[in-house]
């Protein structure tokens, strides 16, 4: 009786008050009695977002108005009843033979939902977070852009498909539709992959376009392909179309062709936009992703005269204890290869492939039935096991391809 009542005494002394105690579990964080359940934090969740002050975003673009689904059945009544009365129509859909054209639709698409489609894509993608911070806009002015390859065959830039940097090597097409007499802004950057600062690379810079007519505008920078580094995963690149209301003089951008250094291509897309926005507005956006392949080394040593940056992540070694003379339920001889050289290892394996590969005949062929060739000698329970491993081409030997 007495000792049970001094454990008590002693939990109540050492114990403060309301703390929680688990006996044989170390707490992290807050107690179950303290802590926010799930309820608590998505209701705080929901109050951040619907704050003005935190999330305040700017809108820099052209204003867009939402297409009504009363608004469509308006623009296209006629249209619809035609197709309604078309028994043909009926019989290939029943049939499923009918066919839909594919660019019709695109366009229609971009008439009606395809600015506020392309936006949260972006959004989804950082694109506005990025670029402008607290700012975005509606793409109104659909891009049409297009990488030439081989085969007479193309690549085309949407919304965050994956193209190689081989595929876009070249000068894309750039297609939009304009006004006569309207000037217009080209610019391609990338906010990742920057080696020399947290700000972005501008891969392309054309100003003063008339029109739609691309190749008459003024290029400041030329075209650099996509150069994301090796380990670092995909990399955004990104068009935006600015309208102009007049002339600009862009001449403080202007840079020696071929510009190959990249730190002349040092860029920050919302200081370029607060120092321009009232002579433009963006308008067009269209973006891609891309990640390393085998072509950007020869573009790395060769044209760009700098050496491949790669980035890999050094893992620890494995950690291994202390020898011990007789370990316990431990295969003795996978128990000593712990301990020895990875090197020597793979330097016998390689010597054993050797005795039996024939320098011009090749490797020996596999046996077809590996496990029904058996020894008359008696042999231990582990040897047993390594010849068996050894002949299903299992274990270490496979790496080396020996049997």
């Amino acid at each position: 009786m007495f000792p049970k009542l001094f454990r008590c005494l002693i939990n109540d002394l050492l114990i403060p008050r309301n703390q929680h105690v688990r006996h044989g579990h170390r707490l992290r964080g807050k107690p179950p009695t303290l802590a926010r359940n799930l309820q608590q934090r998505l209701e705080k969740l929901r109050l951040k977002r619907e704050d003005p002050n935190v999330n305040f975003k700017v809108d820099i673009g052209f204003p867009v108005s939402k297409v009504t689904r009363r608004m469509i059945s308006g623009m296209w009544s006629k249209e619809i009843l035609e197709l309604r009365k078309n028994p043909e129509l009926e019989r290939a859909s029943r049939n499923k033979k009918l066919l839909i054209d594919l660019q019709k639709m695109r366009k229609d698409w971009l008439q009606i939902d395809g600015p506020f489609h392309i936006h949260r894509i972006a959004e989804h993608y950082g694109i506005y977070k990025h670029l402008y911070e607290d700012a975005y806009f509606m793409p109104t002015v659909p891009l049409d852009i297009s990488y030439e390859l081989e085969n007479d065959q193309l690549t085309r830039v949407y919304n965050g498909n994956v193209i190689k940097p081989s595929e876009a090597s070249n000068v894309p097409n750039v297609k939009y539709n304009a006004k006569a007499g309207s000037l217009w802004t080209l610019i391609m950057t990338t906010p990742d992959g920057n080696l020399n600062t947290c700000n972005e690379y501008c891969h392309w810079f054309i100003g003063n376009i008339p029109g739609n007519r691309v190749e008459e505008g003024e290029e400041l920078i030329d075209y650099l392909r996509p150069i994301a580094p090796y380990g670092i995963g995909y990399c955004r690149y990104i068009f935006v179309l600015y309208k102009q209301d007049c002339h600009i003089d862009f001449s403080g951008y202007k840079k020696t062709k071929p510009c190959l250094n990249l730190k002349e291509r040092d860029w920050k897309t919302l200081e370029f936009y607060r120092k321009h926005q009232d002579q433009m507005t963006p308008a067009g956006l269209a973006f891609f992703q891309s990640d390393w392949d085998s072509s950007l080394k020869e573009f790395y040593y060769n044209t760009l005269n700098t050496k491949m940056p790669i980035f890999r992540y050094n893992f620890p070694k494995p950690y291994i204890r202390k020898q011990k003379w007789f370990p316990l339920k431990q295969p003795f001889n996978l128990y000593l290869d712990k301990y020895r050289d990875p090197k020597q290892i793979t330097k016998e394996f390689l010597l054993r492939k050797l005795k039996k590969v024939h320098p011009f005949n090749g490797p020996e062929p596999p046996l077809k039935y590996p496990l029904i060739l058996r020894s008359s000698k008696y042999k231990p329970s582990w040897l047993k096991f390594e010849i068996t491993k050894k002949r299903k081409g299992q274990g270490r030997v496979n790496d080396l391809n020996e049997y």
